[in-house]
C-alpha cells in the first residue's frame, strides 16, 4: 500500500508528519515523500526540512494520496505540474486526502467541486471559491476524498483512515503506540471557542 505525500516549499510540518506517524504503521505501508525533484524541502519557517525521495515524474500511482497544507500551498494554486500530478494520483487512488490548506490544492485541481469539505478556518473563502461547501468538522469524508481541518486534525483523519484500511483494532493499536490521548490545557482550538483577545492575537500574527 503506497502512501504518497507531496512536499513543497513552506509546507506545514505537522500536516505531513502527523498522518505519516499513523499511516506508516499500517500493514504493507510504504510511505513516499514526493516533490518537484528529490532532496530537502523546507517547512513554512525554513527551520525544518524533510527529504523527498522521489520526484513527481517518478510516482505514477498511489493507494493513498495525502496533501499537506501551509503558506506554500496558496502559492501553488495555479501550479499545473503539481495540480496535474494530484489529478493523476486521484484517478487510481483508493483514498485522496488533505490536511489543512492542502484542501485548497485539491480544490484547485478540480476535485472538490460540489462536495462538502473542511480546511483551516482561515481559508474557508478560498476553499469555497473552488465550488466546495465548507463544513466546520475535524474530518469530512466525501466518497474517497477525505479532508481534515487545520494541522492537528490530520492525526484524527489518519486514524479514521486507518480504521477503514486495516480495521478498528489496528487503528486503535496505532493510536495507543503514538499515545494519542489529547487533553489540551485550553479550550481555544477553534474560532467558536477562543476568547476575543486570543482571536485578536492570531489576527495580528503570533510573531
Amino acid at each position: 500500500m503506497r502512501v504518497a505525500i507531496p512536499l513543497f516549499d513552506r509546507f506545514t510540518a505537522l500536516d505531513a508528519v502527523g498522518p505519516y506517524e499513523v499511516l506508516k504503521f499500517l500493514p504493507g505501508a510504504e510511505v513516499v515523500f514526493v516533490a518537484a525533484e528529490p532532496g530537502p524541502v523546507r517547512d513554512m519557517d525554513g527551520w525544518l526540512t524533510l527529504a523527498a525521495t522521489a520526484a513527481f515524474a517518478d510516482v505514477d500511482s498511489c493507494d493513498v494520496l495525502l496533501v499537506p497544507g501551509g503558506p506554500g500551498a496558496r502559492a501553488l494554486l495555479a501550479d499545473e505540474p503539481l495540480l496535474g500530478w494530484i489529478r493523476r494520483m486521484h484517478e487510481a487512488s483508493t483514498w485522496t486526502t488533505s490536511v489543512c490548506t492542502g484542501a485548497l490544492l485539491l480544490g484547485a485541481a478540480g476535485l472538490l467541486d460540489g462536495l462538502a469539505a473542511t480546511t483551516h478556518w482561515g481559508a474557508t473563502d478560498v476553499l469555497e471559491s473552488f465550488g466546495a461547501t465548507y463544513t466546520p468538522e475535524r474530518v469530512v469524508f466525501q466518497g474517497k476524498i477525505v479532508t481534515a481541518a487545520g494541522v492537528s486534525a490530520g492525526i484524527d483523519m489518519a486514524l479514521a483512515l486507518a480504521d477503514r484500511l486495516a480495521g478498528p483494532t489496528v487503528a486503535q493499536a496505532v493510536q495507543l503506540v503514538i499515545e494519542y490521548d489529547p487533553r489540551p490545557p485550553f479550550d481555544s482550538g477553534s474560532p467558536a471557542k477562543a476568547p476575543q483577545e486570543v482571536r485578536d492575537l492570531v489576527a495580528r500574527g503570533l510573531r
